[in-house]
């Protein structure tokens, strides 16, 4: 894990999913959940279903359609907020989650979500980890038409929260994603290697990264941000 210049950083966007979340919720329901869903409504075998959700996922994979609760319901023809509902007791917050935001809330940074995932969808997961309880906004990318993948969104949350990307950390276990804020111009970037719970940390060199935020607690304490 590389050391981060917290001295420097007065600002943190944080991920949602596979960041703050554990990821198996997700991968489960649209892996496992979602293709069952279907071959049940289709009298298809799961398998094909599978590759259906294979094939459909591909098409829109890192646009706003694939984040969208709406899109996948009118696609395959199945509630999709209800689906989520039938395995809800799969959504869980990870351990290290709560101490690394509370820390950074105690000094002095300002604290900002910023998810891909569908307003409904964020709603779901805040209403089982209280989040908004411990992070001073919540943003859903849907509200700009357009998701971190994007230079825009980019350009469009800047213009919103007024962050300055030299002092800014970004924390997501996509890389893809952190390239294009990498390529926007935020300064302080931070990988997460074990997005999901149920799968192996992956080794990651594009970027810092972190298996775990209380190792990061000491050096936050000791670098209070002073307005």
């Amino acid at each position: 894990m590389s050391k981060l210049a917290w001295k420097n950083i007065h600002t943190v966007l944080l991920d949602m999913d596979g960041t703050l979340l554990d990821l198996h919720f997700d991968n489960h329901f649209w892996l496992e959940h979602v293709p069952k869903r279907l071959s049940e409504k289709h009298s298809i075998s799961l398998q094909a279903a599978k590759d259906i959700m294979a094939v459909e996922t591909q098409q829109v994979m890192g646009t706003l359609s694939w984040y969208c609760l709406d899109f996948w319901a009118e696609k395959l023809d199945i509630d999709i907020i209800e689906a989520k509902r039938e395995i809800e007791h799969l959504i869980s917050i990870r351990e290290d989650s709560l101490p690394f935001i509370d820390a950074l809330k105690a000094s002095g940074r300002d604290v900002i979500l910023v998810t891909n995932a569908h307003p409904d969808s964020l709603s779901l997961k805040v209403e089982h980890t209280q989040l908004n309880n411990h992070i001073d906004q919540l943003i859903s990318t849907h509200e700009f038409s357009v998701t971190k993948e994007s230079q825009v969104l980019w350009q469009k949350l800047q213009a919103k929260l007024g962050f300055n990307p030299e002092h800014t950390l970004f924390v997501d276990d996509s890389l893809g994603i952190l390239k294009a804020a990498q390529d926007f111009g935020i300064k302080h970037l931070l990988a997460v290697s074990n997005p999901d719970s149920r799968q192996p940390a992956r080794k990651i060199s594009e970027f810092p990264s972190i298996q775990d935020y209380r190792f990061l607690l000491d050096e936050i304490v000791a670098n209070p941000f002073v307005n």
